[in-house]
């Protein structure tokens, strides 16, 4: 795989798993999964797990590392909406 296409392929990682933990922090600390939509985690959860499956297959290392910290970042979203949820 060409290095330059990988390094942006990191570089997209980094910037788009980053924006993504905020959220997490967020939830975590507030408890406020009000604005969080549990069809909406779920159908992300499973997107992310393709995605990886998909960097496996390709042997890209910024798409299993990046797909690998969402997915846990997702699955305390899902933990988070489930838990906390006030119906």
């Amino acid at each position: 795989m060409n290095k330059t296409m990988e390094i942006i392929g990191f570089i997209a990682a980094i910037l788009t798993t980053a924006a993504f933990l905020p959220q997490v922090y967020k939830t975590w600390k507030t408890k406020d999964v009000s604005g969080l939509s549990l069809p909406m985690l779920l159908l992300f959860f499973v997107g992310v797990i393709c995605w990886l499956v998909y960097g496996f297959y390709k042997e890209s290392p910024s798409m299993i590392m990046a797909n690998t910290i969402t997915i846990v970042s997702a699955f305390f979203l899902v933990y988070f909406k489930i838990k906390y949820d006030k119906k």
